[in-house]
């Protein structure tokens, strides 16, 4: 085992007592409201960790005993993950978007003793299948004002935490005894196990040790450069390997922390909190994008020159920032003028103050990246896997290389095997796939993870990731298509919502397409096109006139073989409750493309 030295920090159980140590913060973790804030200070983080410790104690929780989380992103959530750590337990989240027989699967494969939920819907669906479940014993809910006490097994938050705290009272010495037992935790016990959302099959339970977790944890440290100065907005689900390690993160390293009340609030809350660092996926900066773009087209001719003018002195002074040449002095003052006039204004909706923005989880596309970079907003792109703990590269702040998710961070190492697959070795390589020992061994091959994505590395050792190997489309003819790469150029354009390749096995390669609606009418000419019914919007010619100029535009990119014969429009989006989306927000392909059979099939009747 990898030692990490000079860290105070060996185990994700002594991070409460590393936060209360260094740092004294009356306003640390914050859970935005409409009125406010709820603040939890950083001596009260320590606190309540402690106390809700020792009442799952009470449970008879042994070392190694998996412990459910099913809520979504609160302060409650790290506290709880961080309590069940302390007691010596296995963490596993459960996004609380999964059916009710999604959350079972789970339940049964890790044979957890205890369920935490947030709320009554979320209780609802455990007691809905908590026959079929022997191993569990107790269900906590988090919501305070919760109804759904139901008998002797079923107990608020709160009770669990008092309970912990009359310990605290009555039981001399328990102060030292849970100090001790949290640091005698080993590095190599399993902290958490995570089960994949799967875009291909089945979720595996991935365990990660708190070596992983540590280890990755110091890593980034090394290369994201964020202190106690920072003000955090945190609004991915926690459930998400990139935003629980970002939590980490943050706690360690002192930054303020603010949880958006719900993804509807975060435009109310980012003025509220004005946050200095941020994290997200691609899909969140890609609308982002879409959306001043949209609104930039209906805007005045003299604003939209404006605007292009801006954006074009914007992307001359970061281009040659990023290679590393000198600003000539007439893109300096232009680009003064265009900050003033035009980015700052854009920047405003983030609260101002923002620096430092981090992205993975998907490829960020180019485009997007190279308008954050021109308005003033560098984007930090990285790239891992939850069996990696899960960040393996970051691209390293000022040398940054757009179209690459950077270089491997210190203690991974990185090769492409001959057919192109990313390996990866270091001390953040999980444990395995629980109870899954071929799938493990499928993996962990020669001492190297093989990730499963393909990919170059440059003479600098960035790295690019084409596609993942099993979403490669092979045609009829023997010609490799990555997917990916086409897809993201079509979502470009704000007009296309989502779109899946297909053609493995077929003579050529065709799309289906989700459209989005609103900008389909803003760009009809008289905006009368959402009267006809839905079905008969999309299969209008002037309406596929459209898209099939998006296309056009896309296949004048691609070699002939990989260029889009043919096109379906989808008359419903994708979704994570229809199952064609991951909790990540990631096409399962398998899952659309037997949705939607009938529909690929007759884009291939001659």
């Amino acid at each position: 085992m990898q030692q990490l030295s000079n860290v105070d920090v060996t185990t994700l159980a002594d991070l409460p007592f590393h936060v209360r140590d260094k740092f004294s913060k009356s306003k640390f973790v914050r859970q935005c409201q409409a009125d406010g804030f709820n603040d939890v200070s950083s001596c009260e983080l320590f606190e309540r960790i402690r106390e809700l410790s020792l009442g799952f104690k009470q449970f008879g929780l042994n070392q190694g005993d998996r412990v459910a989380l099913v809520a979504d992103s609160c302060p409650e959530w790290i506290i709880t993950d961080l309590a069940i750590l302390t007691a010596g337990a296995v963490t596993v989240p459960i996004y609380p978007t999964l059916a009710a027989g999604q959350v079972k699967g789970i339940l049964a494969d890790c044979a957890a003793r205890l369920v935490i939920v947030s709320d009554e819907t979320q209780a609802e669906k455990v007691r809905s299948v908590r026959s079929e479940l022997p191993n569990l014993e107790a269900i906590v809910v988090i919501e305070q004002e919760a109804k759904c006490i139901e008998n002797e097994n079923e107990h608020l938050l709160a009770s669990v935490a008092k309970g912990g705290r009359d310990r605290l009272v009555s039981e001399n010495g328990l102060e030292k005894r849970f100090r001790d037992a949290a640091h005698s935790i080993s590095p190599d016990a399993i902290a958490t196990i995570i089960y994949t959302s799967g875009t291909t099959g089945e979720p595996k339970g991935v365990m990660l040790t708190h070596q992983n977790l540590l280890s990755n944890l110091h890593a980034v440290s090394q290369v994201i450069p964020i202190s106690s100065d920072d003000m955090a907005l945190s609004f991915l689900p926690l459930s998400h390997s990139l935003e629980r390690m970002v939590l980490y993160k943050y706690l360690y390293s002192g930054v303020t922390v603010a949880f958006a009340e719900s993804l509807e609030t975060i435009k109310r809350d980012l003025l509220a909190v004005r946050p200095t660092v941020m994290s997200g996926v691609p899909r969140v900066y890609e609308k982002v994008h879409a959306r001043v773009l949209e609104s930039v087209s209906h805007a005045s001719s003299i604003r939209q020159l404006l605007f292009r003018w801006a954006l074009r002195v914007g992307s001359l002074r970061s281009n040659a920032s990023l290679s590393g040449k000198s600003i000539p002095w007439h893109v300096r003052l232009q680009h003064f003028f265009a900050d003033r006039l035009v980015f700052s204004k854009i920047r405003s909706v983030t609260g101002g103050r923002l620096r430092e923005i981090i992205s993975g989880g998907a490829p960020l596309g180019d485009e997007t990246a190279e308008f954050f970079f021109a308005i003033g907003l560098p984007i930090t792109e990285g790239y891992g896997l939850t069996e990696t703990a899960p960040v393996l590269t970051v691209n390293p702040k000022g040398r940054w290389k757009i179209g690459t998710v950077g270089v491997a961070i210190p203690g991974v190492t990185l090769r492409i095997a001959d057919d192109g697959e990313v390996l990866a070795r270091g001390p953040n390589i999980m444990a395995g796939y629980y109870k899954m020992q071929e799938a493990t061994q499928a993996v962990l091959r020669d001492g190297w993870f093989h990730t499963g994505d393909i990919g170059t590395l440059d003479e600098d050792g960035y790295l690019t990731i084409t596609d993942r190997k099993k979403d490669i489309l092979v045609t009829a003819s023997g010609k490799n298509v990555a997917p990916g790469p086409i897809e993201s150029l079509l979502k470009r354009d704000p007009m296309i919502s989502e779109a899946v390749l297909i053609g493995d096995r077929r003579r050529f390669i065709t799309a289906l397409i989700v459209p989005n609606l609103p900008v389909i009418q803003q760009r009809m000419v008289n905006g009368e096109a959402l009267a006809s019914p839905l079905e008969e919007l999309l299969v209008r010619e002037d309406v596929r006139a459209l898209f099939q100029l998006v296309v056009d535009e896309v296949n004048g990119q691609l070699a002939q073989f990989e260029q889009v014969k043919r096109f379906a429009l989808l008359p419903t989006e994708f979704t994570i409750a229809s199952g064609e989306l991951t909790p990540t927000m990631k096409a399962r392909r398998r899952v659309i493309e037997d949705r939607w059979k009938i529909a690929i099939e007759e884009l291939y009747v001659d």
